[in-house]
């Protein structure tokens, strides 16, 4: 069914009784809160869903999912309302704190011989992570010292960030000048970050809430602008498994808007150079 841009018609709109159902099941799927005021954004989002899939309809779409016909269906419509916004260098004065203090202590530790462990647990198409490894490899970080782990929810963004393929509008969002002559390499329209910063990552699907033993402990897990789309439950269970992945003494980043408000986890809020972090004696 050729379904055009922009269309309003029934079939790219949602009955309420289907519109709660999928409130229900991506809650389920994800823990992504779907507000009631957010239909338009619902339905604007698992439209492409349809045309890949030549699906009639929302509703029909609806009816698919209900009867649990296919996996890979509940992945994409999950995949589709998953918030992929992101940038190089997000929160200039958290990034200062790593490159000033956090970054350079943790690297006297790799120097004694521990391999310093890095968890950017909402990784999206990896703009985080790759400027976390581009801060390291400016201080002389190699693969000896450092491992970045990279996950998220999202197969298709995580696609792209394994690729480290970036259009010109999203390396000029944030980056850096001299990280972008330094890092990457032009390639027709896009750039490609070099192999140097993305041999310093590794990234892995991932939901948030399930068990996060195997990743191992982290000395700093990144976890921002996520939590804000779970319900208190959900972001309470998070950060209790996140905390688990804290090794001792170890740091985490929230996002500006989230905190750890109602939730007692061990850690001492620090603020180093005007950012936020929270850390203590965890283990």
């Amino acid at each position: 069914m050729n379904i055009p841009y922009g269309d309003q018609s029934s079939a790219t709109r949602l009955s309420p009784q289907n519109y709660a159902f999928l409130q229900r099941y991506i809650h389920a799927e994800s823990g992504i809160v779907i507000e009631e005021d957010k239909r338009y954004l619902l339905e604007a989002r698992l439209v492409p869903v349809l045309r890949e899939h030549k699906i009639e309809s929302l509703d029909a779409l609806t009816a698919l999912l209900a009867a649990n016909e296919s996996r890979v269906l509940s992945k994409l419509v999950i995949d589709a309302m998953t918030t992929n916004e992101t940038l190089f260098f997000r929160d200039v004065p958290m990034f200062d704190a790593l490159r000033q203090t956090i970054l350079p202590a943790l690297l006297s530790a790799a120097s004694a011989g521990r391999r310093i462990r890095i968890w950017s647990a909402a990784a999206s198409t990896g703009q985080e992570a790759y400027s976390i490894a581009m801060v390291l490899r400016d201080l002389g970080a190699t693969q000896h010292d450092v491992e970045i782990v990279g996950t998220d929810l999202s197969a298709h963004a995580l696609e792209r960030a394994r690729k480290g393929r970036y259009l010109p509008f999203e390396v000029k969002r944030g980056l850096p000048a001299q990280f972008l002559s330094r890092y990457f390499i032009p390639d027709g329209v896009e750039w490609q970050i070099r192999n140097e910063i993305r041999d310093l990552v590794r990234f892995e699907e991932f939901d948030l809430r399930n068990d996060a033993r195997h990743l191992g402990l982290f000395d700093l897990i990144f976890c921002r602008n996520v939590l804000i789309y779970f319900d208190a439950d959900t972001k309470a269970l998070i950060l209790r498994k996140l905390r688990r992945a804290l090794s001792a003494n170890a740091m985490l980043a929230l996002g500006c808007a989230e905190t750890l408000a109602g939730n007692q986890m061990a850690l001492q809020r620090t603020v180093i150079g005007g950012a936020t972090f929270y850390a203590g004696e965890v283990r």
